[in-house]
């Protein structure tokens, strides 16, 4: 048997970010994605090492969250790390949200005209790959996380050694 037993799908895709409001607002305004609530501060009121064994921060440190629902099949949870040392993998280059669009140049324009967000590059197209031909861009948010804009194509090379498929993309963002 391969995978876990009873899983059924993804429930959501967590990202560290700096700035947790930042955040929440780009992915809501901007992305059009609805929150669906925040928490409070979670850290260890007993004086013990939760945080250090759960999140691998100081155990002082307080984390505060926000789940998102973002397009028919997707949530993400963003996390906020304050008071106390943020985890080692708290690198914002390190983990990204990928988006996938119908028109690049037109979602990149887009994003690129909000308040500190930098286009990185211009638009690669995948050559000799088992994703070949499909299109990103990746873009850093003012808030410390990487989003990738992406298009691919009907038919990529992997289809052809493989029955396993991306999930589609929908037709609407609702």
């Amino acid at each position: 048997m391969r995978g876990i037993p009873t899983a059924r799908s993804v429930d959501h895709v967590g990202l560290t970010v700096h700035d947790l409001d930042g955040a929440v607002e780009f992915f809501t305004r901007v992305i059009g994605c609805d929150l669906l609530y925040f928490t409070g501060a979670a850290f260890d009121s007993t004086g013990g090492d939760w945080m250090t064994r759960h999140y691998g921060v100081h155990e002082d440190a307080r984390l505060r969250t926000a789940m998102l629902r973002c397009g028919p099949v997707s949530n993400l949870e963003l996390l906020a790390f304050t008071s106390g040392s943020a985890p080692a993998r708290d690198d914002a280059h390190t983990a990204h949200l990928a988006i996938y669009v119908a028109d690049l140049e037109a979602a990149v324009a887009y994003v690129a005209s909000h308040p500190g967000v930098r286009v990185l590059g211009s638009p690669t197209v995948q050559v000799d790959e088992p994703n070949e031909g499909t299109q990103f861009v990746r873009v850093a948010l003012p808030f410390g996380l990487s989003l990738e804009l992406v298009r691919w194509p009907s038919l990529m090379p992997y289809c052809l050694l493989t029955d396993a498929r991306l999930f589609p993309p929908a037709r609407s963002w609702r």
